[in-house]
């Protein structure tokens, strides 16, 4: 049986822990900044884990994560 294809860019935005859950880095982070307020910039740092629902389509794409 041949292999099954990594989706490529999924593999460069998500990451799945240890135990089993997706981690994304969260969204709106990159420009457009200065008509964020500063709890928003403050709260999108780092990553987030996904809920349940999006992180079974992200686990389809990432078959050997």
């Amino acid at each position: 049986m041949p292999k099954m294809k990594t989706n490529s860019s999924a593999k460069k935005r998500f990451k799945i822990t240890a135990s089993g859950k997706v981690c994304s880095t969260t969204a709106g982070k990159n420009h457009f900044r200065r008509n964020k307020s500063q709890r928003m910039i403050r709260d999108s740092r780092g990553t987030q884990i996904l809920k349940d629902c999006d992180a079974k389509l992200v686990i389809k794409m990432l078959p050997y994560a």
